[in-house]
């Protein structure tokens, strides 16, 4: 007996996913994209996938808000995956430890989420909410090893994921054959706003982040002042005096610029103080008693603390469950920490 595909509630919601991107990308890619997703959707059915694998590879394989074969900068619109909220923004101050996954044969030449090929023995990476395209460091917390990488994807949609490397990225970062490693993300501020303001079409953007002169130039004047009372009389300088010449050097900016061309595939190793501990953090609150509160409700499903950390303007109270002892058990945690009604949770590494 035949079966209808389109009774069956992972195709609804599939078809509800897309509707929803509707409101996200506009044009006649998001009328294909819905009629591509219905197809996935039923090797999906045969294949026995888990909802959040299917909804990820649906977003990165259909080329969802991609121009084909067209790289463009891009930040995009706030989206929604499996009820979490992401808001694409441009932050030159970003800095978050988690856990790196890759991706690679499966999307393979197909477009990434701002136009371009992608090509998962290229350096290159997916991330979630900087824009496109943004040069990020990229650091084992295991090895040290440590790279610069062109995100131009978005992704990872799994949670518990902070960034999508290629499969070059993984097998530079030492973590190919383990599928998983906990990293450190930084986003490297000068190259990014010198890609934005190369790639056609982002020199507005780009010009609302500028990269800072070393200093102003204007203009001096000065005028002899009178000697303080009692001050004893300079005698006259000696004509014959020379005065030594040095070679001021020029001013660097607080990182030193990486040359675009030459950041790819340049893998260095920095010190790794003590081995990673991973955390899954619940929250993080200005006031304490709303800390403690969180705490008593989750202190049944793994042991749970209170860390404060202090900011620029501000303390925050951030309650973690922990630590775990591999990226599976974390993932575990994560799960039970998300079904209990709190969807933003993440995993994090110290």
């Amino acid at each position: 007996m035949p079966v209808d595909i389109r009774r069956h509630p992972y195709y609804q919601h599939a078809v509800f996913m897309m509707d929803s991107y509707h409101k996200i990308v506009h044009g006649p890619s998001a009328r294909l994209a819905r009629t591509a997703c219905a197809a996935v959707c039923a090797c999906f059915l045969l294949a026995g996938c888990a909802e959040t694998e299917f909804v990820a590879n649906s977003v990165k394989s259909l080329g969802v808000g991609s121009d084909s074969g067209n790289g463009r900068y891009k930040v995009g619109k706030p989206y929604r995956i499996n009820g979490t909220l992401y808001v694409p923004q441009v932050d030159y101050s970003y800095s978050e430890t988690g856990i790196a996954s890759w991706y690679g044969p499966d999307f393979h030449g197909n477009d990434t989420a701002n136009g371009e090929i992608f090509d998962m023995n290229e350096l290159s990476a997916a991330h979630r909410t900087l824009p496109m395209p943004s040069m990020v460091r990229v650091t084992n917390l295991k090895n040290g090893r440590t790279l610069n990488v062109r995100v131009n994807d978005r992704g990872p949609f799994a949670r518990g994921r902070i960034i999508d490397m290629s499969r070059r990225g993984a097998q530079l970062l030492g973590f190919e054959r383990d599928g998983t490693a906990p990293v450190r993300v930084e986003i490297l501020a000068y190259e990014s706003r010198k890609l934005a303001g190369e790639v056609p079409g982002a020199v507005a953007q780009a010009d609302k982040h500028p990269v800072p002169d070393a200093a102003p130039r204007v203009a001096v004047t000065s005028k002899p002042l009178a000697p303080p009372p009692g001050a004893r009389t300079a005698p006259p300088p000696n004509p014959n005096h020379q005065i030594a010449t040095t070679s001021r050097p020029a001013t660097q900016h607080s990182r030193p610029p990486v040359p675009l061309e030459k950041v790819d595939g340049k893998v260095s190793r920095v010190p790794i103080a003590k081995t990673p501990t991973v955390f899954v953090q619940a929250g993080a609150f200005s006031q304490f008693a709303n800390a403690h509160r969180l705490q008593v409700m989750l202190n049944g499903l793994a042991p749970t603390a209170i860390t404060q950390k202090e900011g620029a303007q501000s303390r925050m109270f951030r309650v973690r469950l922990g630590p775990v002892g591999t990226v599976e058990e974390a993932d575990a945690l994560l799960a039970r920490v998300v079904a209990s009604g709190l969807p933003n949770a993440r995993i994090i590494v110290d």
